[in-house]
């Protein structure tokens, strides 16, 4: 069986990328078969070298316009014969046509159970609102930000005294873990995108239910 091609696209560390290449390669679900970042001094990037991933940086300051580096991105995702994109740590906001291109291909993580606390500063965001608990989700990417159909979440207690630091930490933990799950759905084909709603084999989007604290 010839295994669906893996990009994923990271700005630095790629601390989620390390979690998915450890799983599909343990689990054979996909091939992770590049690792771009628009940052060329990303730490993730070296990572992937030492893991025989092909690791290609493409400064997004040497493009003239977001048009221009979308295009870039996909020109080497096309020659690379990528089949799903996925979106660890990109700080990058990919324009509509670039998302259209990819519809159904393109998932992220974000640090929240959306649809709480989108966009940027989230764990500072969830600590005012005073909330009990929050997490991570995996969803289809969409032109809006952070607002594509959930493929899963994973719960994380909010606990007394935490700084955006310790919750984020907590997090990170939690979406080392449900990622992978998600992305295997995904390569599976347990999961797809039709008619902006994400629809599953069986059952409905995974829910990893928070650990004691």
């Amino acid at each position: 069986m010839t295994l669906l091609r893996i990009a994923i696209l990271i700005s630095g560390r790629g601390s989620n990328m390390g979690a998915l290449i450890g799983s599909a390669q343990r689990e054979g679900y996909g091939e992770i078969a590049l690792v771009l970042s628009n940052r060329p001094d990303a730490a993730g990037l070296e990572f992937a070298a030492r893991h025989a991933i092909e690791a290609l940086a493409l400064d997004h300051k040497a493009h003239v316009s977001r048009e221009a580096f979308d295009a870039a991105v996909d020109e080497a995702l096309r020659k690379r014969r990528i089949d799903i994109v996925a979106l660890a740590g990109f700080m990058r906001i990919l324009g509509a046509g670039f998302v259209a291109r990819w519809q159904g291909r393109l998932v992220n993580i974000h640090p929240s159970l959306l649809p709480l606390f989108p966009g940027i500063h989230v764990h500072e965001q969830a600590l005012a609102a005073g909330v009990k608990q929050s997490g991570a989700t995996v969803h289809f990417v969409v032109p809006e930000l952070d607002a594509g159909p959930i493929i899963g979440q994973a719960s994380v207690p909010v606990l007394t005294g935490d700084t955006p630091a310790t919750l984020a930490a907590r997090i990170l933990l939690a979406e080392h873990k449900l990622y992978p799950v998600c992305l295997k759905m995904l390569c599976e084909g347990r999961v797809r995108l039709d008619g902006g709603r994400a629809v599953f084999a069986h059952g409905g989007p995974i829910a990893i239910p928070p650990e004691s604290p």
